[in-house]
């Protein structure tokens, strides 16, 4: 499968009220609340992979619970849980300064509501309590939309990773090095506990050809990006 293959198309919509179903995959979007700057630096975006890491499992315990027991304790929990089946399998993210994008397989049932609402949770409460803040941080409820098709899968990884691209955080040429997207991990090789790179990666020749169906869609993302802000004025 090469790179032509796959059509140019604008990003997909979420929809609202969307029943997620099981071995089904879906982009899950959600956004701070008043657009707040939550994942800007390298401190929360560590705290932020150690929560999906933990809650991507089905967890007995809370990760604030887990984190004070003994190493003893800790090695045999984790023993235990890694028997069980992972709530969501994760193929892309993209973790933007105020929202977050996640390319995801639901495992088992109401396995994406129990990953969101726990990494959600969990996050805000270390934020808040960083931050001196209360209350919300995530607006009400996530956004997801189902992928249809191969072709749709692989324009939403590079949707995903271009975000910082299309938002001018960084140049194309530093998203390799760049931790707040999976990219690195496609690119590079770039060992990650909770990134299946393999499944993606399949579909395309080798991971330099992936990198360049990235890097072809960059001026196009950009430029679709400044058209819907022109819109939404």
């Amino acid at each position: 499968m090469t790179p032509q293959s796959f059509r140019c198309k604008l990003p997909p919509m979420p929809r609202r009220n969307l029943v997620i179903a099981t071995n089904e995959i879906y982009h899950i979007f959600n956004r701070s609340i008043a657009k707040e700057n939550i994942f800007s630096s390298m401190t929360n975006l560590r705290k932020a992979f150690e929560i999906i890491e933990f809650y991507r499992l089905s967890q007995t315990l809370k990760l604030s619970k887990f984190r004070v027991l003994p190493k003893q304790l800790k090695d045999e929990y984790q023993r235990k849980i890694q028997d069980k089946s992972p709530l969501v399998e994760i193929y892309a993210f993209a973790l933007m300064p105020n929202h977050y994008h996640l390319l995801l397989k639901q495992l088992q049932e109401n396995g994406v509501s129990r990953f969101i609402s726990n990494f959600q949770n969990s996050f805000a409460k270390v934020f808040n309590l960083k931050n001196q803040r209360d209350g919300a941080l995530f607006q009400n409820s996530f956004k997801a939309r189902r992928v249809e098709t191969d072709e749709e899968f692989v324009h939403l990884s590079r949707y995903i990773h271009l975000n910082p691209i299309t938002a001018f955080l960084i140049k194309f040429q530093d998203l390799t090095s760049y931790p707040w997207t999976s990219f690195s991990i496609y690119k590079s090789g770039e060992k990650n506990s909770f990134v299946n790179a393999n499944f993606l990666l399949n579909m395309f020749k080798s991971k330099k050809v992936y990198a360049q169906f990235v890097a072809d869609q960059v001026d196009y993302q950009r430029k679709l990006a400044l058209i819907k802000a022109m819109l939404l004025d």
